[in-house]
């Protein structure tokens, strides 16, 4: 199958890439690096010809809800456009387990304007709700760090490793389109300052972690409200399997 991967120089859109060229399909990479810019739709037309399904590993940091609304709306509609036009016949989108349930976070604002739009969209699609990938505590500690010291949500999650997502995304784009599919996670809980703790000191680094609510999340997203519902899916990597591989 020819396949293109909206996001193919990002963290999960690059392991996707590797993952489906390795099953033998004919991979188009699609980013702005490489010509292709997905909020005017410059350069979609040719690289979407001949394709028989678009996964949509995007990714963007946004300051505020309207900003995330603004740049997920433009980059659906833009690839769902130049999708019909192409005749495509899949659209896969990589979304977030959870975020039906937290009302206050600008990212997952966008992202659940992405799946109102593929819902109502004319390319038939699988929606993949996903939880927290194993490097999020880290990412998350980068984010706010600050002179050796960086606040972080006690968050409960059951982390997945990126290549499983990875996998499990190649693996669904082949097949036919599912609509929305159950939710994918790792096969373990954790919290997310033990996972920032042990990643930080597997890099040989020492941050001082302050849990609180006050910073990127809020206690709206306290509790099981990150957790997969439902007869989930999980992938096979632990954190401390993939936290091994990091050394």
């Amino acid at each position: 199958m020819r396949i293109a991967v909206a996001g193919a120089t990002g963290n999960i859109g690059a392991r996707t890439t590797t993952a489906l060229a390795d099953a033998g399909h004919e991979v188009v990479r699609i980013s702005r690096s490489l010509g292709v810019d997905l909020t005017t739709g410059e350069g979609l037309a040719a690289a979407l010809t001949g394709v028989d399904a678009v996964i949509d590993a995007t990714n963007a940091a946004a300051a505020d809800r309207e900003e995330a609304l603004s740049y997920f709306g433009a980059t659906t509609r833009n690839l769902l456009a130049a999708e019909e036009a192409a005749g495509v016949r899949h659209h896969v989108l990589l979304s977030i387990v959870g975020i039906d349930r937290i009302h206050d976070n600008p990212h997952y604002a966008g992202k659940r304007e992405q799946e109102r739009l593929i819902a109502a969209g004319p390319v038939p699609w699988t929606i993949v709700p996903v939880t927290q990938f194993h490097d999020f505590a880290e990412m998350v500690t980068g984010w706010a760090e600050q002179d050796g010291v960086a606040t972080i949500a006690p968050l409960l999650v059951q982390p997945i490793a990126p290549d499983d997502v990875a996998d499990i995304l190649a693996e669904i784009a082949t097949a036919a389109p599912q609509g929305r599919h159950r939710d994918v996670a790792g096969p373990e809980t954790q919290d997310l300052v033990d996972m920032a703790r042990r990643t930080l000191a597997v890099r040989g680094r020492t941050v001082k972690l302050v849990p609180t609510w006050s910073g990127i999340f809020s206690a709206a997203a306290a509790g099981d409200v990150l957790l997969p519902r439902g007869e989930a899916r999980l992938a096979p990597t632990t954190f401390d399997d993939w936290l091994a591989q990091q050394r």
